[in-house]
């Protein structure tokens, strides 16, 4: 079995903390070049593959709310597969969340995020 280690932020792969502090700040382009181009990334039981569904993503995901969301912690599960955890905060149902986002990196590039409670 596969040991997850709690980490500062600090050590999630460039990748990764690229795409975090991009997607934040609302940068769709920046966000996007930390991906594969054939990436999977999947949201609330949709999923979105390649290039352009995932700018799709990026752009509209959470679009309908207003909400605060800060990075409150980072584990290494292996070298390829990390998690960050937001805390959000905001006008959704529940009002209230602390969502995984589980990677997984590749050739120093995002293949895969899963979203989830």
């Amino acid at each position: 079995m596969t040991q997850t280690t709690t980490v500062p932020p600090t050590d999630l792969p460039a990748a990764v903390r690229e795409y975090v502090a991009a997607h934040l700040a609302g940068d769709v382009e920046t966000a996007l070049r930390s991906f594969h181009a054939d990436a999977v990334v999947v949201d609330e039981g949709h999923t979105y593959r390649g290039t352009e569904q995932i700018r799709g993503f990026l752009r509209d995901a959470g679009s309908e709310f207003t909400y605060t969301t800060e990075l409150t912690g980072a584990e290494r599960i292996d070298d390829e597969h990390w998690i960050a955890v937001h805390h959000l905060e905001g006008d959704f149902p529940g009002g209230v969340v602390d969502l995984r986002y589980r990677f997984t990196t590749a050739g120093g590039l995002i293949a895969e995020l899963v979203i989830a409670p």
